[in-house]
C-alpha cells in the first residue's frame, strides 16, 4: 500500500480541537472530505507534514504548536480605526468581526476588540493564532 508523498493529491477527515476540547472545525460536519495538494502550501505547515508517510484508511491524532499552524499573535495587528472610516449606520459590537479591504482592495477581517469614543480597536490577527490545535486525521484517498 503507498504512502503520502510531498505532491500527490490527498483526501482527509479531520476534526480540530482546542486545547479545552473545543471543536473548532469538521470536515464531517460539512459532509465532505478536505482535498489539497501535499507540499503546496494550501495547509498549515504542521497538518501538511502530518499526512507524510500516511496509508490511505490510516488516522492518526496531532497536536501544533502555534509556528506550525497560525503562528503566534502579533501586537503590531491590533490597532485603532476611526470610526469614520465604518458606514454611519454600523453598530459595533465586541467580539464581533468586521470585514473589510485594505487599500490594495484585498478582503481583511478582524474582530473589534474595543469600541472607543472616536475609534474601535481591532485585532488582525488569525482567530487561531497563537493557540495550540489539535487534530485527529484520517487519510481517505490518495491520486497523484
Amino acid at each position: 500500500m503507498s504512502k503520502v508523498q510531498n505532491g500527490q493529491n490527498v483526501s482527509v477527515h479531520y476534526v480540530g480541537t482546542l486545547e479545552d476540547g473545543t471543536k473548532f472545525d469538521s470536515s464531517h460536519d460539512r459532509g465532505e472530505t478536505l482535498n489539497f495538494q501535499v507540499g503546496s502550501g494550501q495547509m498549515i505547515t504542521g497538518f501538511d507534514k502530518a499526512v507524510v508517510g500516511m496509508q490511505v484508511g490510516e488516522k492518526k491524532s496531532i497536536t501544533l504548536a502555534p509556528s506550525d499552524a497560525y503562528g503566534d499573535t502579533d501586537p503590531n495587528a491590533v490597532t485603532d480605526i476611526p470610526k469614520s472610516n465604518f458606514d454611519p449606520s454600523f453598530e459595533p459590537v465586541v467580539g464581533h468581526t468586521v470585514v473589510g479591504q485594505n487599500e490594495m482592495g484585498q478582503q481583511m477581517m478582524a474582530k473589534i476588540e474595543a469600541i472607543n469614543e472616536s475609534s474601535l480597536t481591532l485585532d488582525f490577527n488569525h482567530p487561531l493564532a497563537g493557540k495550540n490545535l489539535s487534530f485527529d486525521i484520517e487519510l481517505v484517498g490518495i491520486t497523484v
